[in-house]
């Protein structure tokens, strides 16, 4: 399948974006969540789910579900291996360091391994302990995993029930479903895991930004697939929310109440709050209708597009440097000197893009080996096939 530049360029951006936020600098505040009361995960947890819809669709058409179930399953596993190394990473090299360098940060954000570290270690591989910033992989696995049910339900039945169903968690969510759960799971298992540990992203919330993505992309995948009409009444409206939504952040900040903790909570990122999730609909809908034209005016930027292109080893680098980040320079920004954000930013820009470099050879060396071996595999079964005497006369 021929790459779409457009959306490895996208990918790029959120994986810029979500680098600067999690980096410890003065840059933290002022450039998050730039567009609006909607972060970068939220664009890039779209961004990918519409990929997975493009190129998981097209398989189960061509070769048939069970291949896209298979596929699924297979991406699912990679990025859990890489999930489990992440936590490897966390729980012997920063650890490690936040104890000999006495790091607060870093003792704030393994609390629970630090006081249960066999049960923390247990519950991690399980995906249940979550420490912060290692809990976005987590989702992906989840939603990966139950991506091939939901496509193929959707190609027998239509995308309706699959969207009904994924609204209906989502309103269940911010009615209180997870600590629901969360009580009676502890209640039957006895689990010591916190609740406060167990990730900071709402997952019954964030599947509804999963399953859009996967809704647009796997209709791109459809035979005969027509562009999606998006009547003009609601790009107006999408403009007006989006441009308020827009003025509305960068005027209060990312707080859009101030000290009203009741109305931020209209707008938490981590429940995807209703106030949140229309101004990510509004940025969708404006994006759509007017981000070819806006690109087909922009030169393009292959350096972003090689980020987006390589993104899950360039996510998994960007952890890595915001852990060590953490253990060596602590998590107050005011703490250090400017000329100490900017290396730190300039430093982790060019560990990002030479991740994504290494990546892209590697794969490109596994392309042709896997040509290599399919040549030598023709070349022997033609070698092997017996020859057809002429037919004597």
């Amino acid at each position: 399948m021929k790459r779409l530049w457009e959306l490895d360029a996208a990918r790029g951006l959120m994986l810029l974006l979500m680098t600067v936020t999690h980096l410890p600098t003065r840059l933290t505040t002022p450039l998050g969540q730039p567009f609006g009361f909607v972060s970068a995960a939220e664009g890039f947890v779209l961004l990918s789910a519409y990929m997975c819809g493009i190129v998981y669709g097209r398989k189960a058409w061509r070769e048939g579900v069970p291949a896209m179930r298979r596929a699924f399953f297979q991406r699912a596993l990679k990025v859990y291996l890489c999930q489990a190394a992440l936590l490897l990473f966390l729980f012997t090299v920063i650890a490690a360091m936040g104890h000999y360098i006495d790091a607060p940060a870093v003792r704030n954000l393994i609390s629970f391994y630090l006081h249960s570290p066999v049960p923390a270690l247990i519950a991690s591989l399980a995906l249940i302990y979550q420490p912060a910033l290692l809990d976005i992989l987590p989702l992906y696995v989840l939603f990966m995993l139950a991506s091939p049910w939901a496509l193929g339900f959707a190609m027998r039945h239509g995308w309706a029930g699959v969207l009904a169903g994924s609204a209906g968690l989502w309103l269940a969510a911010q009615l209180g479903l997870s600590t629901t759960l969360y009580g009676v799971v502890v209640a039957l298992t006895g689990l010591k895991v916190p609740f406060a540990d167990m990730g900071a992203f709402n997952t019954f919330a964030w599947q509804l930004v999963w399953t859009l993505g996967l809704w647009l992309g796997a209709r791109q995948s459809e035979p005969h697939a027509q562009p999606l009409h998006i009547p003009k009444p609601w790009v107006l409206l999408a403009v007006v929310v989006a441009v308020v939504g827009m003025v509305w952040r960068h005027y209060t900040g990312q707080a859009p109440f101030g000290s009203n903790n009741a109305g931020n909570m209209l707008f938490d990122k981590w429940t995807l709050a209703p106030g949140r999730l229309i101004d990510m609909l509004a940025l969708l809908v404006v994006s759509m209708e007017f981000g070819p034209r806006l690109l087909a005016a922009l030169p393009r930027m292959r350096w972003l597009e090689e980020l987006g292109s390589q993104s899950l080893p360039v996510f998994c680098t960007h952890l890595l440097a915001v852990l060590l980040v953490l253990a060596l320079v602590g998590d107050d920004p005011l703490r250090h000197a400017w000329w100490i954000d900017a290396l730190l930013l300039a430093g982790t820009f060019a560990l990002l893009q030479g991740a994504a470099r290494l990546s892209a050879l590697f794969d490109h060396l596994q392309t042709r080996r896997r040509a290599r071996r399919k040549s030598a595999q023709a070349g022997a079964a033609a070698l092997s096939a017996p020859k057809k005497t002429p037919a004597r006369p």
